[in-house]
């Protein structure tokens, strides 16, 4: 069964950096597109973003248009958000999660997830 693990959350500083990491055990992620979520305290969960299989198409939520960004390397079944411009709302646990299909979108059905990895931007 496909394990996720999450890692590169952290406490930094509003306008700063943080790239989150998610391994993946069990399978290769060959066949998986993968979406990263977060979920603020009192707030639902939420689809920031995902990529394909290839790593050719990747969705935005718009809140996370033009600071992150996401990226895979199959070879060696990670995937990575790298998280610039973070601003106190961005504060949330933030969670990989796959999906076997090719195409996916942040609204999707995702059928694995990491434990997740806090994110908190404050001064």
């Amino acid at each position: 069964q496909l394990q996720l693990v999450e890692s590169g959350g952290g406490l930094v500083q509003p306008g700063g950096s943080l790239r989150l990491s998610c391994a993946a055990s069990g399978y290769t992620l060959d066949y998986y597109a993968i979406g990263w979520f977060r979920q603020a305290p009192g707030k639902e969960r939420e689809g920031v973003s995902c990529i394909s299989v290839s790593g050719g198409m990747r969705n935005y939520a718009v809140s996370a248009q033009g600071r992150f960004t996401i990226s895979r390397d199959n070879a060696k079944n990670m995937v990575y958000l790298q998280m610039n411009s973070l601003k106190p709302e961005d504060t949330a646990i933030y969670y990989c999660a796959a999906v076997r299909r090719n195409l996916c979108s942040v609204y999707d059905t995702f059928t694995y997830w990491g434990q997740g990895t806090q994110v908190t931007v404050s001064s």
